[in-house]
Parts: structure tokens; C-alpha cells; sequence
């Protein structure tokens, strides 16, 4: 029976040092929800208070109307499954799933029908004789998996679990993870620092930084509409332009610092003419266009389904200090790659790019929530 998680201005200190200043989230019920973000954003500490292996500072967390602050890890019924596997290597397959069900002195008739269960689930009942240095990095995993969902456990929380697997085993196991999360239904708490898993795997993704949550929304809307320029540069690659608010009527316009202008209708009624803000192109957000911004091509790279392309704008046109701006050309509808040093314009797309205040802290976008609790 998975529950509802409510995080209620959870605060979080090491002494002197807050790690967690004031954090507020709802998950919902059977969902997939990721915490993702940098390295020492708090999430990784985060899942801990959840987990009952840090104590709580300030606030509460509660599993659907009890309040678990004080309940200790071993009984707030959790699963866990850590980056490393955590699995016994002189057990077998089968009687490391079977371990948590003997502490929980499981009758032995159940004990089998959940392991066969849980085996046929995350697909290693053939393996289930092995001892597990006969088995790769993805089957541990899944050994893993299965001991923490086979308890029954109302939540389940992971920590980095793929990220000590090569790149086509991390595909494979996000894929089984996310296949065997849906078909069990449990309240899922995901941690990871890999914008593309949490993309690929989630139901909504709390986007982190300096313990705090910069935005909470489904995976598209978090890339397509994010809430800041943190959000926007974390998740993908964006380009961060200078622009100029112009109204004039019912017409708005973005002035580039290169005089490129173009017309927008889904700003905030709030914008106002000669306001400064930074527009974030994403770079499959341009098109060659006659009448786009002139830039060069100082380098390329081919990634064989589309070639990315490093470009140069004029001076003060971009935000400094950013470590590239690109432009991907998807090679299923060109007839040419682009060569380097080659003088182009690229036309950003008016309903695609963001659009957020000076000081890069709020979407002007229309309707781009920061919190999505749909």
C-alpha cells in the first residue's frame, strides 16, 4: 500500500551550517517523483530525512497523515536501493530477496509466492541459483530492486542506482525501473544528478539547488517552460541572450543587443517597454532563416541523427561566462552540414524560446508555474 508524501518546511543543519533552509513538496501517491541537481544541492540529504537516516531540524514529513519524524528508519517501512548494490556475495540471488522477508519472519508458503513474484517482475528468476559475482552490473541491480520492493514497503527511495553502469546498461535499467515501478504502483523517490534520466523516468522532477527546489513539474513542461535560467541551463543546453521589452499597442517585441527583433504574443501582461531580459534559446530552438541573427560557425561536431554547431555572436549579444552557444541541425531534413567558419543566420522560434526577468530568477513566460502540484 504506497502512500502520499508531504515535505512541510523541512529544515536541515549540520551545527552552524544549514543544508536545507526551508523545503516544501507533495508527492503524490504511486508516483514516480526524481530529485535532481548538482552535486551538494541537498537531495542526496533530502532522501535521507525521508529515509529516517537524518534527523529533521525544522518542519515535518509525513506519509499520507502520520507524521514520521520520530518514527526510526526501521519502521517506516521503506525500501531502499542504493548506487552501490548492497547485496550479500555469499547469498544467492534468490535469498537475497528472500532476507528482508525472513527478518520480517514472512511464513515460508508467502515467502516463496512474493520471490517468484518479484523474480518474474524485474526478469532474473533464471539467475536466481547465482551467486552474485556471476552476475553483471544491470542483474545485481535488479537483485537489488527486487529485495527493496519484495517487503511490500509503502515507499521506495533510490539513490544514484544507475550511475555506476556503463551508458547502454543506464538506458537499459532506467527503462526497467521505470516498467517495474508502474506495474507495482509504489510511491517512488528518485535521486539523480543525469538530467536525461530524470527526463526518460519520471513522473514530475524537483529541480534542486542549495537545498532549494527551483521548480516541480512533469518532465516536459520542466524542459520546455522552465521557471529560472538555472532550470533552463541545468536541464539541457539553453542559450542565454541579452533583450529589450518594445510595446507598442497590443504588440510586444524582443530587441536583441544586435538589433534583431522579434514580435511575441505569450509574455506576462506584467512586461513593460524598455524592460531588460534574458532570452534562453534552446539549440534545436533556431532555424536557418534569411532573416534571423547573424552569427559564425567556430565549430562542429557530428552526432550522426543531427550536427551541433558552435557559434560566435557579436559582442555583449550573449550572457558571458556561458561554456558554449550551439545550434543542432537535425540531419533527417538538410541536404548539407554546415562548414566551419561559414557566416549563417538563425531565426529563434517565438512560441518555443523562454524568456526570464534580469536577474534570471523568474520565467515571463505566460502560465509557467514554478510549483506544477496537478
Amino acid at each position: 500500500m504506497s502512500v502520499t508524501i508531504t515535505i512541510d518546511h523541512t529544515v536541515k543543519k549540520y551545527g552552524d551550517l544549514t543544508i536545507i533552509p526551508d523545503l516544501s513538496a507533495n508527492i503524490h501517491n504511486g508516483e514516480f517523483f526524481t530529485l535532481l541537481g548538482p552535486s551538494g544541492c541537498g537531495k542526496t540529504t533530502l532522501l535521507r530525512m525521508i529515509a529516517g537516516f537524518n534527523s529533521i531540524e525544522g518542519g515535518t514529513i509525513s506519509f499520507d497523515d502520520q507524521v514520521i519524524n520520530n518514527i526510526p528508519a526501521q519502521k517506516r517501512n521503506i525500501g531502499m536501493v542504493f548506487q552501490s548494490y548492497a547485496i550479500f556475495p555469499h547469498l544467492t540471488v534468490r535469498q537475497n530477496v528472500e532476507y528482508g522477508l525472513k527478518l520480517r519472519k514472512i511464513p515460508k508458503a508467502e515467502m516463496k509466492e512474493r520471490v517468484d513474484d518479484i523474480l518474474r517482475v524485474v526478469r532474473i528468476e533464471e539467475y536466481q541459483d547465482r551467486l552474485p559475482d556471476r552476475l553483471s552490473g544491470g542483474q545485481q541491480q535488479r537483485v537489488a530492486l527486487a529485495r527493496a520492493i519484495v517487503i511490500h514497503p509503502q515507499v521506495l527511495l533510490m539513490d544514484e542506482p544507475l550511475s555506476n553502469l556503463d551508458a547502454k546498461l543506464r538506458i537499459e535499467m532506467r527503462s526497467a525501473i521505470r516498467d517495474v515501478q508502474k506495474q507495482v504502483g509504489i510511491t517512488t523517490v528518485y535521486v539523480t544528478h543525469d538530467q536525461e534520466e530524470a527526463l526518460a523516468i519520471s513522473d514530475r522532477i524537483a529541480v534542486m539547488k542549495l537545498g532549494v527546489i527551483q521548480q516541480i513539474g512533469s518532465p516536459q513542461d520542466i524542459y520546455a517552460r522552465p521557471y529560472n535560467a538555472f532550470v533552463s541551463t541545468f536541464i539541457g543546453h539553453s542559450n542565454l541572450f541579452w533583450a529589450t521589452v518594445q510595446k507598442s499597442g497590443s504588440q510586444t517585441w524582443l530587441a536583441f543587443r544586435n538589433g534583431y527583433t522579434i514580435e511575441m504574443t505569450n509574455l506576462v501582461p506584467e512586461v513593460f517597454n524598455g524592460q531588460q531580459v534574458v532570452v534562453s534559446v534552446r539549440p534545436e530552438e533556431f532555424s536557418l532563416n534569411d532573416d534571423g541573427m547573424e552569427c559564425e560557425i567556430i565549430n562542429r561536431t557530428f552526432l550522426g541523427k543531427y550536427t551541433n554547431y558552435f557559434l560566435r555572436f557579436g559582442d555583449g549579444v550573449v550572457l558571458d561566462d556561458q561554456p558554449s552557444i550551439e545550434y543542432s541541425q537535425d540531419l533527417g531534413h538538410v541536404d548539407r552540414i554546415l562548414d566551419t567558419g561559414s557566416k549563417i543566420r538563425l531565426r529563434p522560434n517565438p512560441n518555443k524560446i523562454n524568456v526570464f526577468s534580469e536577474d534570471l530568477e523568474q520565467s515571463l513566460i505566460r502560465d509557467v508555474k514554478r510549483y506544477d502540484e496537478e
